[in-house]
């Protein structure tokens, strides 16, 4: 059975309602995201950085995910499929995907500040006073700017026994997942769907410029033929 391992970004989940990550001036939903996506920001004020992922997560309970997603799903009946994404999102999970890595961390879940170990499940808001067992601040499970990225190096591992790569909606520019592409085994096809591709066409390298919902139609149309 072959291997596809996906790296999905913004655009994957743009067509569900979700804005991607950062809009053209720079702001994430108004805020610079040096406020409310680094350790500094955090620091310096924690109520905020609490109610912008608080915001977030109440939006992720209003939209459902699209098409693309349940289609990569059900590439699970016919291959082995990997998902790794840089979005913070669940709706890869909730369209049926059974492996998924989240780089940059989940909206749903927790970790203490005093034990990046310590992760749990959270659907509501986080406050000023919500702690973990020690008695340490929850903050959200998210890798800010700055931080380590504590699942890489297991998605590098995975992304070398890939059959075929696919890339949608990011355009592989915020390292270390940037590199990820590079771990492949050398004539790997790679598929990069994006609607505005900052790459070209190569020998390896077929473009699909369309959005997801539409360039996953044709990623199958093609894969399958």
């Amino acid at each position: 059975m072959k291997h596809i391992v996906l790296l999905t970004g913004a655009g994957m989940s743009a067509e569900s309602g979700i804005k991607t990550f950062r809009d053209a001036d720079g702001l994430w939903e108004g805020h610079d995201v040096m406020e409310v996506a680094t350790p500094e920001g955090f620091a310096s004020n924690p109520a905020l950085v609490l109610d912008f992922y608080n915001q977030r997560r109440k939006q992720l309970f209003e939209v459902e995910p699209n098409q693309a997603h349940f289609d990569l799903a059900a590439l699970e009946k016919d291959y082995q499929v990997s998902i790794i994404t840089q979005n913070v999102d669940d709706l890869h999970e909730r369209a049926g995907s059974t492996n998924v890595i989240h780089l940059h961390g989940e909206l749903l879940k927790v970790r203490s500040t005093g034990n990046h170990n310590k992760i749990k499940e959270w659907k509501t808001d986080l406050v000023l006073g919500d702690t973990c067992e020690a008695g340490y601040q929850l903050r959200p499970h998210i890798v800010w700017f700055g931080e380590d990225v504590p699942m890489i190096e297991k998605a590098a591992t995975i992304c070398e026994t890939a059959d075929i790569l696919v890339i949608i909606g990011t355009s592989m520019q915020v390292y270390p997942a940037a590199s990820l592409m590079h771990n492949i085994t050398k004539n790997t096809p790679i598929y990069f769907i994006d609607p505005k591709p900052n790459i070209g066409s190569s020998d390896n390298i077929t473009v699909i410029k369309l959005p997801a919902t539409q360039g996953v139609t044709q990623l199958i149309s093609l894969i399958k033929a």
